[in-house]
């Protein structure tokens, strides 16, 4: 085998490796790969039932209730879509309504947004990027005004 030949053998063998490699590592992000919908955008785009994905936006005012089997009951809202939410288990301490939070789960055939988790702001001036900006480009949410989406 001349040089020439040695290094093409080379060069071959190393690009099929990293593309091995790069489908191995697709394959394996492929199941966690999670998209964020806002409320209007999660109903004009209606995703597959059961897929897994992310919500964001305000928990509107006078709709959060707890059912005696401890499961919450609320809707996140962008003040032009809402979305029903059915969460089990233990909230944030800081989750309240008229808040920004994310829930991550999946939709049901009835609608209903089941998560699995939720996500409430840290603190009076933080609000996750991607409902901020979801809020943004509904025209609702204004840099600053804490106090109305």
């Amino acid at each position: 085998m001349t040089r020439k030949q040695r290094r093409i053998t080379l060069i071959s063998s190393a690009l099929f490796a990293l593309a091995l490699a790069v489908g191995l590592m697709l394959v394996a992000l492929r199941d966690n790969i999670v998209f964020f919908y806002g409320p209007s955008e999660l109903a004009q785009k209606a995703p597959a039932v059961g897929k897994r994905l992310r919500i964001g936006g305000l928990v509107k005012e006078g709709s959060f209730s707890r059912q005696p089997d401890e499961t919450i009951r609320f809707k996140v809202t962008d003040a032009r879509q809402d979305v029903a939410v059915v969460y089990k288990g233990a909230l944030p301490d800081l989750f309240r309504e008229g808040q920004g939070v994310v829930a991550e789960g999946a939709l049901g055939q009835d609608g209903v947004f089941w998560a699995d988790t939720i996500l409430a702001k840290h603190d009076e001036r933080y609000m996750p990027r991607e409902v901020a900006d979801a809020l943004k480009k509904q025209g609702v949410w204004r840099e600053g005004d804490q106090k109305s989406p």
